[in-house]
Order: structure tokens, then sequence, then C-alpha cells
């Protein structure tokens, strides 16, 4: 196990936290962020970092550990910088554009997909066929890209479809005769 709970947080001149119980709270130049961790951890603040630790050797405690420190450091991050996530669309005749506040697809079907955007979201798409999601918090803008790419998955024939930048599919062979 790799026990990511023990490292500290390192704290940038430009965010400060505050402490209340089991409830933190990260203020940034970009963004406010609060979290409330469960009563399995303890959270300190010393020194210009945070550290988590257990309060049990029971699995579950060990299991809140890493997760708790996992979302205070994108807390930290998210305060101070944004999350982006990209994404490509490959296929004839598939492209996006953003109208406003939804995000319009045609990826071949029948029908025009228009994909609202949630708050704390901004999505961008400087060419057709790429998109590019950006935010403070990271499990958003994570969400937000994996709902846009099952509108089209890339299949593993001719690799149409909406992937991540840079992923790689697996491109099989076809009926042969």
């Amino acid at each position: 196990m790799s026990r990511i709970g023990k490292k500290p947080v390192p704290l940038p001149s430009d965010v400060t936290v505050t402490l209340s119980g089991q409830k933190i709270e990260v203020k940034g130049p970009k963004a406010t962020k609060t979290f409330t961790a469960t009563d399995d951890v303890t959270i300190t603040v010393e020194d210009n970092e945070i550290s988590v630790t257990p309060r049990g050797k029971s699995k579950r405690a060990r299991q809140q550990w890493g997760m708790t420190r996992t979302v205070i450091a994108n807390m930290v991050h998210g305060a101070r910088d944004v999350f982006k996530k990209e994404l490509e669309i490959r296929g004839v005749g598939y492209r996006a554009q953003m109208a406003g506040n939804v995000l319009k697809l045609n990826l071949g079907l029948s029908h025009d997909v228009d994909f609202p955007i949630p708050d704390g979201v901004t999505v961008t798409a400087p060419k057709q066929t790429e998109l590019v999601v950006e935010g403070t918090d990271k499990q958003l803008v994570g969400q937000v890209a994996a709902n846009i790419r099952d509108w089209r998955r890339p299949e593993p024939y001719k690799g149409k479809g909406i992937r991540y930048k840079g992923e790689y599919i697996f491109q099989k062979e076809g009926k042969k005769k």
C-alpha cells in the first residue's frame, strides 16, 4: 500500500486555511473550497503544512486517511490554479461548438446533442474537433469530461468518437473475407 496520507500537504503563500473541528476551508486567489472530513481522521495545520492522521487502525480509518489527504491537496491546488481536461473528437462530420452555456455536439446521431454546462466549469471549443474543460474542482472537471465522452466513446475499429487528448485506443482488425 502506498500510504499517500503520510505526506503533508504544503500550503503556498497565497492560500489560507481555516480549520474548525472536522471542517476545513481553503481560500485562494481562484476559489474558496470547504470540506468536512469524517470522524475517522484528524486534520492539523502547522508550519504551512496540512497533515492528516487516522484515529484508529480500522480499515475505514486507513481508507479515509488517504482519501482526505488527496481531497485537501486537490482543494489547495484548485484554490490557486485550474484543473484542465482536453478532449478530441474524431470522425467524419463529428464536431462541437459552444452556444452560450450549452455545448452543441454533432456526433452522427439522428439528432444534435445539447449538453448543458454545470456551474463551476468552463468548456471551450478552440477548434470544432477539440474541447477544453476547466475548473477549480478536480472531481467536477473530470466528471463533466467523462459525461461528454460518454455521448460517443471511441470505438476500436476506426477510432471514431470522443477521446481524451493523448489517449491510445487499441485498433482491432476488421472482418476478413
